[in-house]
């Protein structure tokens, strides 16, 4: 063993101040020599940016894949959890007045044995509703207390477990028009305040969001939701938060500044926002250079999420391409989450550590 001395400790002093120097020379920031690595995983990664969760969508089925689960229990890469379906409508109340709550009690309970939050999925949506609302031709009055009752029922039961509910969700077309649902020709836009308002009374701890797709940035669709929130906030109703579901495609995805001017627009008026339901997909197949731009792709999103201090989270639409929705909807086209059907980490993962770095 060679002990050093005096004139070694000097040598050592110099070098990590010249390397110091150089860095600062090349306007390296210090904390990156701290950065979050793949090893930290995702939802250390968001902590460690100030974020309240990085989670995943599930589904019951899935439940009984003990390696998946295995992964979805991983609070280094997943700390909060939304229930694909098993809280929509015709899942929680197939016919009027009967509720069952079993798919979703079970998701809670995961949620809970390893400590991660909950984004309850969803009270008001137009699609997956069961035959009895869709044409029970009720008239204005039923139809608001059916929709009082069933919010306000599902949020109960769930009062004090769950940390945000998108009440709300898409309710406009792309063009910033209201989309034509059962909902909206029986009450009109009233049908939101409704939800809202149920839901607060149901549980007053949870945030109340509104949830869409294609609201990344300003148009028409964004322009629609900003200016319903606004007029909801200047009536007094609930409402915390915006659910931006970001389902994207590889080489398409907005700028970060586009989505960051979008997110602040949203926080000025006094509510926080989410990115709820990301993945990016590809024609397939993929290639090692599809996979490399949904890596900046996914860090493009995430890196927005992070400089918005309102910004509270991420959640990808189930975090492995073995239960993705997007094959079955847009044929042709998957491989949009971080992990692959094997469940093994792809570089998208990567991209969004980096993200958050």
């Amino acid at each position: 063993m060679r002990l050093r001395g005096a004139n070694g400790d000097r040598a050592d002093s110099a070098r990590i101040l010249s390397f110091v120097l150089t860095l600062l020379a090349l306007q390296v920031p210090l904390e990156t020599l701290a950065a979050p690595s793949a090893a930290s995983g995702l939802a250390t990664a968001a902590k460690g940016a100030g974020k309240k969760y990085f989670g995943s969508a599930t589904d019951n089925p899935e439940l009984t894949d003990a390696p998946y689960v295995a992964e979805l229990s991983n609070t280094k890469d997943f700390m909060q959890l939304t229930p694909g379906n098993s809280m929509k409508w015709d899942a929680t109340e197939p016919s009027r007045g009967t509720f069952t709550f079993a798919g979703g009690d079970a998701i809670v309970s995961l949620a809970e044995k390893n400590g991660q939050l909950v984004r309850g999925h969803n009270c008001v949506w137009y699609n997956q509703l069961p035959d009895w609302v869709t044409s029970g031709n009720f008239n204005n009055a039923t139809l608001q207390s059916i929709v009082s009752t069933h919010c306000g029922t599902v949020v109960g039961h769930y009062k004090g477990k769950i940390y945000s509910w998108d009440v709300i969700n898409e309710p406009f077309n792309d063009d910033g028009t209201w989309r034509s649902d059962v909902f909206y020709n029986t009450i009109g836009q009233g049908y939101v305040s409704v939800a809202l308002k149920a839901a607060r009374a149901a549980d007053p701890g949870a945030k109340l969001y509104i949830n869409d797709y294609n609201i990344e940035t300003i148009g028409a669709k964004s322009t629609a939701l900003y200016n319903l929130v606004k007029s909801l906030k200047s009536q007094g109703i609930p409402i915390d938060g915006i659910g931006i579901q970001g389902h994207l495609i590889v080489g398409e995805v907005p700028s970060t500044a586009d989505i960051q001017t979008n997110m602040q627009r949203f926080i000025a008026l006094g509510l926080e926002v989410a990115i709820t339901e990301l993945d990016i997909r590809m024609t397939l197949p993929s290639t090692a250079a599809l996979l490399q731009q949904q890596k900046q792709d996914y860090q493009t999103v995430i890196t927005a999420c992070k400089n918005v201090a309102g910004c509270v989270g991420v959640t990808v639409w189930d975090y492995t391409d073995k239960y993705s929705w997007i094959p079955a909807v847009f044929p042709g086209q998957g491989a949009a989450l971080p992990f692959d059907a094997n469940l093994v980490k792809k570089p998208a993962y990567d991209g969004i550590i980096a993200g958050f770095a």
